[in-house]
Formats: structure tokens, sequence, C-alpha cells
């Protein structure tokens, strides 16, 4: 019976909602944890695509700005070139030769004046004077190109120091009606350009802009450094990407430190390519600390919510365990720890409706001690109360199953349900618990017990009373026949087991 008890306790809803409340706690911790991380990455997405959109736009700034510039220096380079060819103006003056030239040519103050070279690379004409000094600049890089390749178009030279000043050069070919090399027009935008471009803009202290040449050479970088300057960096897998797509982005590590960065290029079919980067800990920064306040209120709620629930879960336990004592006593019998009277009331009324269901036989065993009011009054009662504990647990050892209930019914008077047994199987087990109680006492005839067997299949006609009837009817049988004997009830109205 202490395993059908225990069976009974384990199976508290109690318990079970103890549980629950765990689990649902924790099914709740992870989805909303869950959501706050989808929320953060979201959150992350949105920043990269800020900073990705921003950077756009500053590249094509800077590109528009920088590629208009030198579209009309090369318009003005190209005026010249052309009307170096035509015969007549070898046939005026210097002053409207000036003019003729330079009328329309593009002037700022980051802009060199544009000069004239012939075939042998010497200076013949200057937009700044009508009398050029000598100069000769046969050996610079751009005259050789247009010399060596007629069709090379508008060259952006190396930065270089050029009349006092770091500038690029900017040049074309002059090509006589017969293709015959004529000499070369070349023009400079100073460095100063960039710098005051560069100054308009509201950059981040570790923000990188970089203007590249076609093949890959450094023209201009700010913040700015010498070392890089003029450096062809067209080894560079990311370079190369830059120089052969028209617009794109990389993640990548700068050259001159080792910070991560974005970085954006757009329009790159112009002459100069400007890439601008910004390092990930600047794109990122807010996100991170959004990310670290977020998370911290998280853990805590999570550590509140596990505690609260471990804390409930305790408290749901504990009262389980309270209601299960609770039943238990209510249900117990002080003196002998079988089942009282109540519980074998219910427990009668629950197994004959489950029978009558299944059409299974249901027993009954009422057990009675032999001469205990005498025995009682002779030895007082506490020795009457171990001989009702002695033979309860002479009961309790021969009843095992988790169905069977074995309670004391009043007294010194014992109810043993049995569902499922034969008549047959029902007698071996009174007679098990006969036999047991005249082992445990002794020979002592005092001590003995009579037993009365049942045994019905319930139907709907009839309820449990009738069978409780039978059995007690069958004990005082085994009472007149002398005690300490079982005795099988007959119950011709009812459906009995053979």
């Amino acid at each position: 019976m202490g395993l059908a008890r225990r069976k009974d306790m384990a199976s508290r809803p109690w318990r079970l909602s103890a549980k629950l409340l765990i689990l649902s706690s924790v099914v709740t911790v992870i989805g909303f944890s869950a959501i706050c991380v989808s929320v953060m990455l979201d959150m992350r997405r949105g920043e990269e695509e800020l900073a990705r959109q921003t950077l756009e736009n500053l590249a094509s700034g800077i590109d528009s700005d920088i590629g208009r510039n030198v579209e009309l220096y090369d318009l003005s380079l190209r005026a010249v070139a052309g009307n170096m060819v035509a015969p007549e103006i070898y046939e005026v003056s210097k002053p409207i030769r000036q003019l003729i030239l330079f009328d329309h040519a593009a002037t700022a103050k980051h802009f060199g004046g544009i000069q004239v070279f012939n075939a042998e690379g010497r200076l013949t004409i200057d937009a700044t004077t009508l009398d050029p000094v000598s100069e000769d600049r046969s050996d610079e890089e751009y005259f050789k190109v247009h010399r060596d390749q007629p069709d090379v178009g508008l060259f952006i030279s190396r930065p270089m120091l050029h009349h006092g000043a770091y500038a690029i050069v900017l040049s074309r070919r002059i090509t006589g009606e017969d293709g015959r090399f004529l000499g070369v027009v070349a023009g400079s935008i100073r460095f100063s350009y960039f710098h005051d471009l560069f100054s308009r803009l509201h950059l981040g202290q570790d923000d990188i802009i970089t203007v590249f040449r076609r093949d890959g050479t450094v023209i201009m970088r700010t913040p700015f450094d010498l070392d890089v300057i003029g450096k062809n960096l067209s080894y560079l897998p990311n370079v190369q990407r830059v120089l052969s797509e028209p617009s794109g982005s990389y993640s990548g590590v700068a050259t001159a430190n080792h910070d991560p960065r974005l970085y954006i290029w757009r329009d790159g079919t112009r002459p100069l390519v400007v890439l601008v980067g910004k390092p990930w800990s600047d794109i990122l920064g807010l996100w991170r600390i959004e990310v670290t306040r977020i998370g911290a209120i998280m853990v805590v709620l999570i550590v509140f919510v596990l505690g609260v629930t471990l804390f409930l879960a305790r408290e749901v336990d504990r009262r389980a365990a309270a209601e299960d004592k609770l039943e238990e006593l209510a249900t117990t019998d002080a003196l002998t720890g079988l089942r009282n009277r109540r519980k074998f009331d219910a427990a009668i009324e629950a197994e004959w409706r489950r029978a009558a269901r299944q059409k299974m036989p249901l027993t009954l065993l009422m057990i009675d001690a032999d001469h205990f009011k005498c025995y009682n009054d002779t030895f007082g009662h506490q020795a009457g109360d171990e001989v009702l504990v002695g033979i309860a647990i002479c009961i309790s050892d021969s009843v095992r199953r988790a169905g069977d209930c074995a309670a004391r019914y009043g007294g010194e008077e014992f109810a043993v349900l049995l569902p499922g047994l034969s008549p047959a199987e029902a007698l071996r087990v009174a007679e098990t618990i006969r036999l047991k109680v005249q082992q445990w006492f002794g020979d002592t005839a005092i001590t003995t017990v009579s037993i009365g067997v049942a045994s019905v299949v319930p139907d709907d006609t009839t309820d449990w009373t009738r069978l409780v009837a039978a059995a007690d009817k069958a004990l005082y049988a085994a009472k007149a026949d002398g005690r300490n004997c079982t005795v099988l009830a007959g119950l011709p109205k009812l459906s009995l087991v053979a």
C-alpha cells in the first residue's frame, strides 16, 4: 500500500504545475531573448545600411566634384590642342595668340597655367606670360607617354612637385593633320584643391578618402600621408576590384593600420576613382552601446524571472507536499497506517464502476480480529492497539498490487478490495493473510482473524453495498464456524464468479 500511496503522490497536479511553471518561464525567456536578438540584428543591419548610403552619397559627391573639374580642365586642354594645329596660329601676334588659345581656358586658384611644349619637349607657349622662360619637359612621364602612345587621350600624371607646389599634371597630345607628333599641352591641379574639397566635408577622425589613378596610383589621400601619395596599390585584390568595377563596396583593412573598414566607390569609369572608407567601430558604435544596454537589461530581467520562477516552483512543491500530507492524513488510519473508511468508500465506488464497464470481477475481503474485545478488556487498550497494528502489517505484506486497497473498516475490522481477482485467487490472498496473522502472534487463539470473501462481476442494476453485505455475511459465517477461518459468500441474485 505504501507503493500505491507514493504513486498517488507522484501524480499530483501541483507537481506537474511546478514543472509547467518552470518550463513556461524558460520558454518565455527564450522567446523574449530571441525577439531581442532579432531586434538587435535588425538594428545592426539598419546601421550598416545607413552607413552604406551615407558613404555612397559621400563618394558620389566627391567623385562628381573632381570629375567635373577634371572635365572642365580637359575641355581647355582640348581647345588648346585643337587650335595649335591651325596654320594661322603662328601668323598672329603673341597677344592675339594668347586670346585665341586661352580665352576659354578654365581658370581657378587651384589650377595651374596651361603650357604648350613642342615635339622636343621645350616650352613654347605659357598661358601666364607672353615670354615664357626656357623649360625642357622631354624627360617627364606625361611627355613620353604622349610621344609614344598616340591614342592615350587625357593623361593624368603621378603626384609631383610642379612649379613649386605638389600637383597632378593633366596633359593631351598635339597631333598634326598627318598624324605627326607636334607636342603636348599640359596643365596642373594643385593639391590645395583636394585639401580644400576635403576640408568642407564632415568626416570622422578615422574616415579615409583615397583618390586613385586608373593604374592604381594613389593621387590623393585624407588623412594626408606622403608615404602613401604616389604609391601604386594595384597589386592589392581589393584595389583591383575598385579599378575593374564601376561601383561597389567591400570590407577590409587599410594599408596604414589594422582597423577593419567599410569601403565604397561609385562611378569608377572616370579618369580618377574615389574610394571612401569608414571604420566599422564608428559605424556600429551606437549599436554596440544599445546592445550592451539592452543586453544588460535582459540579463537582469532573465535572472529576476528565473529567480522568481524557482522561488514560486519551490513554493508550489512545498504546497503540493503539504496537500499530499494532508490528504494522506485525511485518508489514512492513524493507528495502522492503512486507508481509513472514507478512502475505502471512495475506492470501492470507483472500482465498482470500472469493473462494471470492463466486465471484470471485483473481490472484497472483510477481516475481523477474533476475541478482540475480551483481549482488549483483559490486557488493556495499548495491547489491543499492538494487535491491530500487527494485523495491519500482515495485511500490507500480503496485498502489494497498486490497484488493491487495504483499509481499517472500523474498530477491529479490516477490508481489502481486490479488483480483477477471481474467487480462487482471492481465497489464496485471504488464507495468506490469516496464516501470517497466526504466525505473527503464535498459537494464541485470541489473536487470530476470521475472513469473509465475496466476489462479483458488477452490472448496472446493483451497487457495491450488496458486495459489502455479502462479504460481511461471509465473515459472520466464518466466526460461526469457530473463527480463524475463511468463508466465501454465495450471492445467488448477483452475477457471481465461479
